[in-house]
């Protein structure tokens, strides 16, 4: 994990590259000693061997450790979705303010005042010039640092503008149409994955679990097979998880875009 000092800057958290790794550690060992517990519980009713239940719980601990490496990923990509609803309406912004005579970095202080996400990378930017860093140096430190793509070619556009003293308006107008382009082309794709996910949500998540549940009541009856509560609970938290496996992907699938 070479970049995790970057990823972690990315997404506004403070904490160093070996406090975080602790700090998961830690957590992902409280989430399985919790989950331990539970475990036990269940499979000792079921009769199972100490073997395979420490092996659960390890893989469990591996797991939570895991996906809690992964967390500041997902601020990141939660942050560049925010980004990217309102990238296009900020670029407008900035175009307006630019063209009515508004010097730029009173343009950037108006952005981060009418915005949220970008307001925020913008605020950044216009702090570090209010405390003495050049406008060059402090936009650069800023494409060096943002997580969204679309964002830094904003930037770079301002850069560009701030070193060869071009017309930021034509720059920026480009960049904001071909965004908006490649806005259009992640919705078509959304609404093309949509389909099949909905079929496989439909198949895996309601109709087979019915049918399947049903089947092995009637078929326990007739091989007078008992079917313990502790069995029952378990199958639902399993199609439960499935449920939730399947909404997080459908609605993680769901581009940031606003048009």
């Amino acid at each position: 994990m070479k970049n995790l000092a970057l990823v972690l800057k990315q997404a506004e958290m403070r904490e160093s590259p070996d406090e975080f790794v602790k700090k998961t550690f830690v957590s992902s060992l409280f989430m399985a000693m919790g989950a331990a517990m539970f475990i036990i519980g269940v499979f000792r009713k079921l009769r199972m061997s100490w073997t395979i239940i420490i092996c659960s719980v390890l893989i469990i601990w591996l797991m939570t450790f895991l996906y809690f490496l992964r967390v500041p990923e997902a601020k990141i990509m939660r942050k560049r979705r925010e980004i990217s609803k309102e990238i296009v309406f900020a670029g407008r912004f900035l175009i307006i303010e630019v063209e009515s005579g508004i010097s730029i970095y009173n343009a950037m202080v108006n952005i981060s005042r009418s915005f949220d996400a970008i307001g925020r990378e913008f605020k950044q930017i216009t702090d570090r010039i209010d405390l003495g860093t050049d406008m060059e140096t402090s936009i650069n430190e800023a494409v060096m640092n943002t997580s969204d793509p679309n964002l830094s070619r904003i930037l770079w556009q301002i850069l560009n503008v701030l070193q060869t003293g071009a017309d930021i308006s034509n720059s920026l107008t480009v960049v904001i149409e071909a965004i908006i382009k490649e806005q259009t082309i992640e919705i078509n794709e959304y609404g093309k994955r949509l389909n099949p996910l909905s079929m496989f949500y439909m198949i895996l998540t309601v109709i087979m679990p019915s049918l399947g549940v049903t089947g092995l009541i009637v078929a326990s009856s007739f091989l007078s097979i008992n079917l313990e509560l502790i069995f029952l609970l378990s199958m639902v938290g399993f199609l439960g998880f499935i449920q939730f496996m399947f909404v997080a992907i459908i609605k993680s699938s769901r581009p940031g875009v606003e048009l």
